[in-house]
C-alpha cells in the first residue's frame, strides 16, 4: 500500500499563500498610492492641460497646445521669479544662520530645558501663518520700536545704502520680506538640524579633545560634517516654500517686492488668466527642481536621511 506524497514540504506554507504574503506589502501602499494619484498627480495633470489652454472665461477655455504661453510668461515675469529666488535664498542663509547655533545649544547644552526650548521652536506653529506675518507688519511699522532704535542707531541710513531699505523704514522693502520668510520658516530649519545634532555621539567630542584638537577644530572636522544631513534637509525644508510664497510680499512688501507666488495668485484670482497662471506654476516648479538637483548633487544626496 503506497501513501500520497505531499506537494509542499512539511512545515512549508502553500504555495497561493506564500503568494498572497507577498502581496501584502502592495496592498498597505495602496492607500497612500491612491491619495498620490487623486491629490497629486491629477491636479497635476489638469493644470498641465490648463497651460496649453486659450480662451477666455466668458467663452471657455479650451486645449489648443498653445505651449508659446510658457515663453510668454516666462520673459514677462522674469525679475518674480529672479526676485522670488534671491529672497529665498536670503531667508535661507539667514535660517542656517540663526538656527544653527540654537539648534546645537539645545543638543548638547540645553539640559532638563531641552523639552522646554523645542515646545519654543515648535510653538509658532500654533499661530496660523497669516497672524504671524500681521504681527511683523506691527513690529516693523514705521512709527515702532524697532525702526526708531535702528533710526538712533543709524542702521537705516546703511540698509538704505546697500538698497535692502528705503526712506529710512522697514516696511514695504526687500529687508522687510527676507525678515518675514525668516522668522516663518526657521523652525524648518531648526528642527532637522537638531535631529542631526542630537544624533552624534559625545564621545567623538571627547576624543577629538584628546587629540588635542580646540572647539573649532572640533566644530569644523567632527560637528559640521557629521550635522551636513540636517543642513541638506534644513535648507530644502526652507528654501522650497519659501520661493513660492507669496503672503510675506503681500503683507510686508510693496509692487517692487512682489515675488512669484504674488504673481500666480493674482493671474488665478484677479486676472482670470488660468492658462498663464498654471504655466508660471510650472516654469516655478521646473526652476525649483533643476536647483535642488544641482544641490543635491553637490551637496550628496546620502546625506539627505
Amino acid at each position: 500500500m503506497t501513501t500520497a506524497v505531499p506537494d509542499t514540504a512539511p512545515g512549508t506554507a502553500p504555495a497561493p499563500a506564500v503568494r498572497r504574503r507577498g502581496l501584502v506589502p502592495y496592498w498597505l501602499l495602496l492607500p497612500g498610492i491612491l491619495w498620490l494619484l487623486l491629490f497629486f498627480v491629477a491636479p497635476l495633470v489638469y493644470q498641465a492641460s490648463t497651460s496649453v489652454q486659450t480662451g477666455s472665461l466668458e467663452d471657455g477655455f479650451r486645449v489648443t497646445w498653445h505651449v508659446a504661453t510658457y515663453w510668454d510668461a516666462l520673459t514677462t515675469y522674469w525679475p518674480q521669479f529672479l526676485r522670488s529666488v534671491g529672497y529665498a535664498a536670503a531667508a535661507t542663509a539667514l535660517c542656517l544662520l540663526f538656527g544653527y547655533p540654537l539648534a546645537y545649544l539645545i543638543a548638547f547644552r540645553a539640559g532638563r530645558w531641552r523639552t522646554l526650548l523645542m515646545v519654543l521652536v515648535i510653538a509658532p506653529f500654533f499661530t496660523s501663518f497669516l497672524i504671524r506675518t500681521l504681527a511683523w507688519k506691527t513690529i516693523l511699522s514705521d512709527g515702532g520700536p524697532v525702526v526708531s532704535a535702528l533710526g538712533s542707531l543709524h542702521v537705516l541710513g546703511l540698509t538704505d545704502a546697500l538698497g535692502v531699505t528705503e526712506g529710512h523704514r522697514l516696511l514695504a522693502t526687500p529687508l522687510a520680506v527676507v525678515c518675514g520668510l525668516t522668522y516663518n520658516f526657521l523652525p524648518f530649519m531648526i528642527l532637522p538640524l537638531y535631529t542631526s545634532l542630537e544624533r552624534i555621539d559625545g564621545r567623538l567630542h571627547e576624543a577629538a579633545g584628546d587629540l588635542y584638537a580646540g572647539p573649532l577644530t572640533t566644530f569644523r572636522r567632527v560637528t559640521f560634517p557629521l550635522s551636513m544631513p540636517g543642513v541638506v534637509a534644513g535648507t530644502l525644508l526652507t528654501f522650497i516654500p519659501a520661493t513660492g510664497d507669496y503672503i510675506n510680499a503681500e503683507l510686508l512688501g510693496s509692487p517692487d517686492q512682489k515675488m512669484i507666488g504674488n504673481v500666480v495668485q493674482s493671474q488665478f484670482l484677479r486676472v482670470l488668466d488660468y492658462p498663464t497662471a498654471a504655466a508660471l506654476s510650472f516654469l516655478l516648479m521646473a526652476v525649483i527642481l533643476a536647483m535642488v538637483t544641482v544641490y543635491l548633487r553637490k551637496a550628496g544626496t546620502e546625506d539627505v536621511v
